[in-house]
């Protein structure tokens, strides 16, 4: 139980001192690496739950694709980010009401714990008898049933996402040729087959 308890807090404070050199960090490229370790100890943290689905899943999807996705982005848009800190104080007023937002979301949150807290077991008691359903199952058993249409939302925004991130690393240069499907589709064969009669001998 100590062992455990030891670590809990060693996993919570890597995963909260990660989140805020995230934030904190110059460097782009070092804020992702931050953010890769703060994914490693969330996952941690779901080992010593119990949920070893989450936390291969935190690993292998978050790590292994989107963290790595972020650093290519990164490295790919070469963002001056001198001119995105000049203008700090004119969105100074909407990321304080987001602030404000998120706070007032936590305060309803650690209320509802303190109001009602035997209310978040109502939702997680499982169909089947507990030595008959794997994490896997449990998990899956409740996001397909009971929240499936915020799943297919959370895929939606992740879709967004990436369409977001291809717009953002597309870039137009002058005298580039590209493909255009509509004018290949649509031109006729007259303007490119040409047919000429050559006579023997004369070659081509």
């Amino acid at each position: 139980m100590v062992i455990q308890a030891l670590a809990f807090y060693l996993f919570a404070a890597l995963a909260v001192a990660s989140g805020v050199m995230v934030i904190s960090s110059r460097n782009p490229v070092h804020s992702v690496l931050f953010l890769i370790l703060a994914f490693f100890n969330s996952a941690g943290l779901f080992v010593l739950i119990g949920a070893e689905f989450l936390a291969m899943i935190l690993v292998v999807v978050y790590v292994g694709a989107v963290a790595v996705l972020f650093l290519f982005v990164v490295m790919m848009l070469d963002i001056n980010f001198a001119e995105l800190r000049e203008g700090f104080l004119q969105y100074l007023p909407i990321g304080a009401l987001i602030g404000l937002i998120l706070a007032a979301e936590l305060i309803l949150i650690f209320g509802t714990w303190v109001v009602a807290p035997d209310a978040g077991q109502t939702l997680t008691a499982p169909i089947l008898p507990p030595d008959q359903l794997t994490n896997t199952h449990a998990l899956g058993q409740i996001i397909y049933t009971e929240y499936i249409y915020l799943f297919q939302a959370s895929g939606l925004i992740l879709l967004i996402a990436m369409i977001g991130a291809i717009v953002l690393t597309l870039r137009h240069r002058p005298g580039v040729r590209r493909q255009k499907i509509a004018d290949q589709v649509s031109r006729r064969r007259e303007d490119v087959v040409e047919v000429r009669d050559v006579t023997t001998g004369s070659g081509a």
